[in-house]
């Protein structure tokens, strides 16, 4: 078998824990954040784990990273 390319957009968007879960970052970060409230933004920091159909689809992009 050759080796897996890993997508590099995928590489940088998400990451992989110890235990094996697919951490990602919610969207919403950077474009109109002055007017959100100050709690509102402090969530937007907060790295979410993966739903469970979404990891399917992911973990073929990263193969060594998950």
């Amino acid at each position: 078998m050759p080796k897996l390319k890993t997508h590099k957009g995928a590489r940088n968007r998400f990451h992989v824990t110890g235990s094996g879960k697919i951490m990602r970052m919610k969207g919403g970060k950077s474009h109109l954040r002055r007017n959100k409230s100050d709690r509102s933004k402090g969530l937007f920091d907060e790295m979410i784990p993966l739903s469970s159909r979404d990891r399917v689809r992911i973990s073929r992009l990263i193969p060594y990273g998950a």
